[in-house]
């Protein structure tokens, strides 16, 4: 008995064709390569993917080892041939990696060690023709000498490697810490510890090199005029008033000489800028702090002008210090713009332009 099917014997419309391919691909959502493969290989090319496309397999394999002839099959497109190069093929200045974080030993004045989470920047020259550099390298370098060295030995170490590596004629690297030191309070014999922001720097430019160091020192500052403006009121008023004193932060920078018998201490560089500006924010305060802070910051009014001054002429006479910059930003409490300084010594830090964030950068992060 033959029974009769309308649907098969008539020719499908758009609307048939557009519902079995809606429906097919609704399948293949939940079907894998193989189970399409299986029906139909053409599926894959039907629904959209390139004509003879191999079926990958989606499980990491566990077992997979690398030997030596695979990792010579590997591309290595940052150190191609220089018709790799976008851009202008110019030389590079600095080209590396930055806030690469590992803990690194430094020294400390009482002959101990203190171990610090380090924020690394590390940057080389690229000459022209050169597509790029391995940055891995400049990673690998660090923690071959992190365990065994200490403050700029770990630099020193690590440049010649890199140098060496990445066969660049100009390297840089610098290391960032916070830096702990136990400050005792003025008057209440308490204690706590102050952290400052130091970094560690150590440039080679056309063979020469240079270790540098920078410290960020957070002090307060009280306005002369505004002392003076509130004695007057006092005196010829009978008017309460008080002088208007803010939060300060100066950066130093200091090139460190070879030739100095004498080391310069992470200490000794908070010594100086204490000894410079001794009006250093405190740690711990009690009523009797508070008051001894009031008398030594009238006894010690200045302009962020005075502070820069102040500052250069400690480190102008330190046998240990070469050229130095001094920023000061003074953060208003009276106006809502900062005053601000830069004064410097010597070619290292003298520079025609300066980066616009230059002087914003200058905050007591806490």
């Amino acid at each position: 008995m033959n029974v009769y099917s309308p649907v098969v014997d008539r020719n499908p419309s758009r609307d048939d064709a557009e519902a079995a391919l809606a429906l097919l691909r609704q399948w293949t959502q939940v079907a894998d390569d193989s189970e399409i493969t299986d029906l139909d290989p053409a599926l894959l090319k039907l629904l959209g993917a390139a004509q003879d496309y191999p079926i990958f397999s989606r499980q990491y394999p566990e077992g997979f080892s690398v030997d030596d002839a695979y990792k010579t099959s590997l591309p290595d497109l940052q150190n191609g041939p220089a018709s790799l190069i976008r851009g202008e093929n110019v030389r590079i200045q600095h080209v590396g990696i930055s806030n690469f974080r590992l803990p690194i030993s430094y020294r400390l004045k009482n002959g101990s060690s203190l171990m610090l989470e380090t924020s690394v920047t590390g940057t080389v020259s690229l000459e022209a023709d050169k597509k790029g550099i391995n940055m891995s390298r400049i990673m690998r370098s660090f923690y071959i000498h992190a365990e065994k060295s200490f403050s700029f030995g770990v630099i020193e170490a690590a440049l010649n490697d890199y140098m060496s590596d990445l066969e660049s004629f100009d390297a840089r690297i610098q290391m960032r810490f916070s830096f702990p030191m136990t400050v005792t309070s003025l008057r209440s014999g308490l204690s706590g510890y102050q952290y400052y922001d130091l970094a560690l720097e150590l440039v080679e430019q056309n063979g020469v090199r240079q270790r540098i160091a920078h410290l960020d020192y957070v002090y307060s500052s009280t306005c002369p005029c505004s002392l003076e403006l509130s004695e007057h009121a006092r005196q010829f008023r009978g008017q309460l008033a008080t002088p208007h004193s803010q939060r300060s932060v100066a950066r130093v920078s200091v090139v460190l000489e070879d030739d100095s018998d004498d080391c310069l201490w992470f200490e000794d560089l908070v010594g100086l800028c204490r000894s410079a500006v001794p009006t250093e924010t405190q740690v711990m305060v009690k009523r009797e702090d508070e008051q001894a802070f009031a008398e030594l910051n009238a006894a010690n009014p200045i302009f962020v002008e005075d502070a820069a001054r102040l500052f250069a002429e400690a480190m102008a006479g330190d046998a240990r210090i070469g050229d130095f910059r001094v920023m000061c930003s003074h953060q208003e409490s009276l106006h809502s713009h900062d005053a601000v300084a830069l004064l410097t010594q010597g070619p290292t830090f003298a520079q025609t332009s300066l980066d616009p964030t230059l002087f914003p950068s200058l905050i007591h992060r806490g």
